[in-house]
Parts: structure tokens; C-alpha cells; sequence
């Protein structure tokens, strides 16, 4: 069960970070996609997601995974800047 799992957290994890590709490749073409306000929110809400799982919860998965998704908000957060 554990592996079940394991298994389907990475491909629901791969899922949503296939899911930033739209939208970072809209904005790498300057087309204004993301909503700034909501993308900071994003961006502000995953760097707190990536400090508990390094500093608290310590899990390896959950760390790589807060920590990719922390990269890709931060990328469409600051692409979106240099739109504006």
C-alpha cells in the first residue's frame, strides 16, 4: 500500500509540475498569462510548504517535491516582473 502510494504521489506531483509549462513558456514568449498577485501568493505559500518540509517534516520526497514546485513559482513569479 505504501508503495501504491509513493508511486502515485510522485505522478500526481509530475502532473501538476507539467502543469507550469503553459504557462512558463506564454510568458519565456512575453505574453502576459499569469496573474502576478497570485503568483506571489504562490511563490509565498510554497517557500512556507518548502521550510516545513526541510525543517520539520524531513521527508526526502516531500522536501524535492516542495522544493521544485518553489522553483517553478518563483520562475513564472519573476518571468511575469519582467513582462509587466
Amino acid at each position: 500500500m505504501i508503495s501504491l502510494l509513493t508511486f502515485l504521489y510522485w505522478t500526481a506531483w509530475i502532473i501538476t509540475f507539467v502543469g507550469y509549462f503553459p504557462t512558463i513558456k506564454d510568458l519565456w514568449q512575453w505574453k502576459p498569462s499569469a496573474n502576478l498577485s497570485s503568483y506571489w501568493m504562490r511563490t509565498f505559500t510554497m517557500f512556507i510548504t518548502f521550510l516545513y518540509a526541510l525543517l520539520v517534516n524531513g521527508d526526502i520526497m516531500f522536501i524535492v517535491v516542495a522544493w521544485l514546485q518553489l522553483l517553478a513559482c518563483m520562475l513564472i513569479f519573476l518571468l511575469r516582473l519582467k513582462v509587466v
